[in-house]
């Protein structure tokens, strides 16, 4: 998979995993409810890193703990 989709789908197993919907994303992280539909929907292609270290704060997380994934081994990503 592509480096952008195991973002998303590392974003939504942190959602499930702290039951916490998009919205309580938002509210916890302060990143725009736009921004994390464009992001679930591959609108801007990759994530700024900000925007990033944002949504970590927001599950109350590192951004060594958000990579910290069997998502991101290196044989699951492709260019």
């Amino acid at each position: 998979m592509k480096l952008a989709d195991a973002v998303i789908l590392r974003i939504e197993q942190l959602c499930i995993e702290k039951n916490m919907t998009k919205y309580d994303l938002y509210k916890n992280s302060g990143v725009p409810q736009s921004t994390l539909t464009s992001i679930k929907k591959k609108r801007s292609g990759s994530v700024k890193l900000i925007t990033l270290y944002w949504i970590c704060e927001g599950f109350d997380i590192t951004i060594q703990e958000f990579f910290d994934s069997p998502l991101f081994n290196k044989d699951n990503i492709v260019e």
